[in-house]
């Protein structure tokens, strides 16, 4: 047997030997070489076709960069150009922002200097404001050292009281610090009306025991400072009622001046007692408010009363007025008389002169009919009469006529 016809294996009914193998190999081999021909002539093809494409492309990108060369130099013109005039533009906002920072900088300056200017003005409104300040802390020092002491808070207190008084009442319806007949001196007295023994004002107050009462730590305190408080004003109440209310010589009612208001109203809140009882021993305690009503009330008065002792002088100056009204009258109804007189008389010369008028009025009527009845026949001469037979004549008519 031949080796190509030994069979190698089997495909389904093909029997496939050594030379059917050779054969396919050889086939290929041929197709294989004829695909690497085939490639190796696409490659050169393709090859020929990229260098073509390639100096075309390279033609067209030799032209796009000189064209793209034009186009930078234009851009670089058109660049510089827009350059300069952006420089140009940006010089001018800057010449504009710099002028108006400059502007708004000295706006801003003389706005500062003016604000450093008010707030010095301030400053010294401060100043001074600290100064008075200072001045009234001294000035309440120099107060609390007064009211601290007795004799001078006394003082202080009078001083107040003699200060209302003295505004409202006339020189001469007060005394300050006079000596009664038991030797007592009150702190003042005060004339009264229709001859009635004169008004007696305390100004004197125990303040001490009403700062331990303010100032007291505790409550106990307080209602120990109360107690005190209540004795001592208690004690001075009665004090001015056995020295200042005299029988003939004072009135029976005086009053306790208390120089704060605060106190007034806090011891009618909180003391009523010693109220009560300082109203029953005829002392009435009087803040400033109420001590320049009563004053004005007094005052009233007194104008009142004067007015009555003046009464009779007034009532004869009202009769002489009366006796000067009357002659007044009596001159104008005169008067009045006269003017009718003469009324009537300046009627009677305007009835005569009206008559004149209208006879003057006929004389002239009759002159001229006259003249125009003859006016075609030559007048005939009147008679020749006298001057004193017409006046004569003229002065009968007058009297038939009145």
């Amino acid at each position: 047997m031949e080796p190509m016809s030994i069979a190698l294996f089997r495909v389904d009914q093909f029997t496939v030997s050594a030379g059917h193998l050779v054969a396919a190999c050889a086939a290929v081999v041929l197709l294989s070489l004829s695909l690497l021909a085939a490639l190796a002539i696409r490659s050169r093809r393709m090859r020929e076709s990229v260098e073509h494409d390639a100096r075309a492309r390279f033609a067209e990108l030799v032209q796009m960069q000189s064209e793209m060369q034009g186009r930078i130099a234009a851009m670089a013109d058109v660049f510089g150009s827009r350059q300069a005039e952006l420089n140009h533009t940006i010089g001018q906002r800057l010449d504009g922002m710099s002028q108006r920072i400059g502007a708004t900088i000295n706006e801003q300056t003389k706005s500062t200097h003016d604000n450093l200017r008010r707030l010095q003005e301030r400053l010294a409104v401060i100043d001074a404001a600290q100064s008075n300040i200072q001045t009234l802390a001294k000035d309440v020092v120099g107060l609390q050292a007064i009211l601290s002491n007795k004799q001078t808070r006394g003082a202080f207190g009078q001083a107040r009281m003699e200060t209302i008084i003295a505004d409202a009442l006339p020189k001469g319806a007060y005394t300050f610090q006079p000596t009664l007949s038991t030797g007592a001196r009150p702190d003042c007295t005060i004339r009264m009306p229709n001859g009635a023994p004169p008004l007696v004002v305390d100004a004197k107050f125990p303040l001490e025991a009403w700062n331990a009462m303010r100032d007291a730590p505790a409550p106990e305190h307080a209602r120990s400072a109360a107690q005190q408080f209540r004795r001592d004003l208690d004690i001075h109440v009665r004090d001015i009622a056995e020295k200042y209310l005299i029988a003939n010589e004072t009135q029976d009612t005086a009053f306790l001046f208390v120089p704060s208001e605060s106190i007034f109203a806090e011891i009618h809140e909180k003391f009523e007692s010693i109220v009560q009882k300082a109203h029953r021993q005829r002392i009435v305690i009087v803040s400033p408010s109420l001590l320049m009503l009563s004053i004005q009330v007094i005052q009233a008065v007194l104008k009142d009363q004067r007015m009555r002792e003046q009464a009779h002088l007034i009532q004869g100056e009202v009769l002489h007025l009366m006796d000067d009204l009357g002659r007044l009258d009596e001159r104008v109804r005169k008067l009045q008389s006269h003017f009718t007189m003469t009324q009537r008389d300046i009627e009677q010369i305007v009835t005569s002169t009206e008559k004149l008028t209208r006879r003057g009025s006929r004389i002239e009527a009759m002159e001229f009919e006259a003249e125009g009845s003859n006016r075609g026949s030559v007048p005939e001469e009147p008679a020749p009469r006298s001057v004193e037979s017409r006046t004569g004549l003229l002065k009968l008519r007058v009297v038939d006529e009145d």
